[in-house]
């Protein structure tokens, strides 16, 4: 039987194009994640670990940075803390909302729990960092969100700044930390501080294997702060986790992640929202589907249209031609550990007006405009790779002194 099941995870089905790239369509379903899996079943996020933190909650004026992933069980922190007669003070909350059903993007504003009456501040409106009058009276904040382990997805810039209005207010920092869900490789271009956003802010890789404890660590100790300052950090670590897990998420991170395939396409994906090809927003699989109106190739259409979470999207109500990749399973991400270029470079190529098909966005998603100019050029998809090789191991060399788990290697 085992046998069987490591033939069937070398299986997959390719689609040649017309300039020859082998654009992967659909790999067959396995079962050998089942055992990583059940390590995941198995992990004990930070926040559970009530015992580890209380004491360091207790008496103090408390603000959270957290969202609708910030659960003790079923039970929102926020909850959880108030019954444990937690002093509660502010929610500040990242880009999606506190409860995590804004479109990308979309600007938040502030406002106050109905539930328990607690201000929230928006770190998605005016001010991506809480300012000194949002931290008076605070003692210390908590930070607890479930990542996906990627540059431009917003959670760690928010992270960033939070730290450095900490350090710079004398507040206190307690990360609760959650599995890193593409935590088992670190791949693509490392930010060029020419690009520094707030989809890259930190120089880091696109994708760069760290949990949200193990990059507060890795800001604090090489001094990537504003200044150079550095935060009063507390972290509760993860149990039962390593790099290696797969861990599975039990709460969409954000309105258009809403499985798991869709988190491991996510690095590869989310450049396409700096070109003309959409990713799938407003339909039932974002971020498991890209086309665009008019492509030649492909194996499946889609029509964009206004819903919830995904209501500014390109190519409203216009039928699209182009990929559906849902079919990729977790086995195929573990294998290869690296993010896919070829569907970029495909949709590129096959694009009629080529000087419009990469949007100014894509530069700062990427973190460099090197990227674009070999994709123009026609550079080979391995040269591309191999440019990456000497910042991306200068980083990897960084990252190993900040881990708090088993490395992946």
């Amino acid at each position: 039987m085992q046998s069987k099941l490591r033939k069937r995870r070398h299986r997959f089905d390719v689609l040649k194009t017309s300039k020859g790239f082998a654009v992967i369509i659909l790999f067959s379903l396995c079962v050998k994640a089942q055992s990583t899996t059940k390590a995941a079943s198995q992990v004990v996020v930070g926040a559970e670990r009530t015992s580890e933190y209380l004491p360091l909650l207790s008496g103090k004026n408390v603000a959270l940075v957290v969202n609708q992933t910030s659960l003790i069980g079923k039970t929102h922190l926020v909850d959880s803390l108030i019954s444990l007669h937690i002093a509660v003070k502010k929610i500040f909350a990242p880009e999606h909302g506190f409860r995590g059903n804004m479109g990308a993007g979309v600007q938040i504003s502030d406002s106050m729990d109905p539930k328990t009456g607690t201000q929230i501040i928006s770190l998605y409106g005016n001010n991506f960092k809480p300012t000194s009058d949002q931290l008076k009276g605070i003692n210390i904040v908590v930070y607890d969100i479930q990542d996906v382990g990627v540059r431009f997805y917003t959670f760690i810039s928010t992270l960033h700044y939070v730290m450095e209005a900490c350090a710079e207010n004398h507040v206190s920092l307690l990360v609760l930390d959650r599995p890193d869900p593409n935590g088992f490789y670190v791949d693509g271009p490392v930010l060029d501080s020419a690009f520094s956003s707030f989809v890259g802010v930190d120089r880091v890789p696109i994708v760069y294997g760290m949990t949200p404890a193990e990059y507060a660590s890795m800001l604090n100790g090489e001094h990537w702060l504003k200044n150079g300052v550095r935060c009063d950090l507390h972290v509760v670590p993860c149990e039962n986790y390593t790099h290696k897990t797969l861990y599975q998420l039990p709460v969409n991170p954000s309105p258009n992640l809403r499985s798991m395939n869709a988190i491991y396409l996510y690095p590869s994906l989310c450049l396409f929202e700096g070109t003309t090809v959409s990713v799938g927003r407003g339909t039932d699989k974002p971020f498991t589907q890209i086309g665009y109106p008019g492509f030649k190739s492909g194996n499946i259409k889609f029509t964009p249209r206004s819903v919830p979470g995904a209501t500014n999207i390109y190519y409203l109500d216009q039928e699209c031609s182009g990929f559906d990749l849902s079919g990729l399973n977790e086995g195929f991400f573990e294998e290869r550990k690296h993010l896919f270029l070829q569907w970029l470079m495909e949709f590129y190529f096959s694009y009629p007006k080529k000087k419009e098909f990469f949007t100014d966005y894509f530069d700062k998603l990427a973190g460099t405009d090197e990227l674009r100019k070999q994709i123009e050029r026609g550079t080979p998809e391995m040269e591309i790779r191999r440019s990456w090789d000497p910042k991306l191991n200068e980083f990897k060399t960084i990252r190993k002194k900040y881990l708090l788990y088993t490395d992946f290697e």
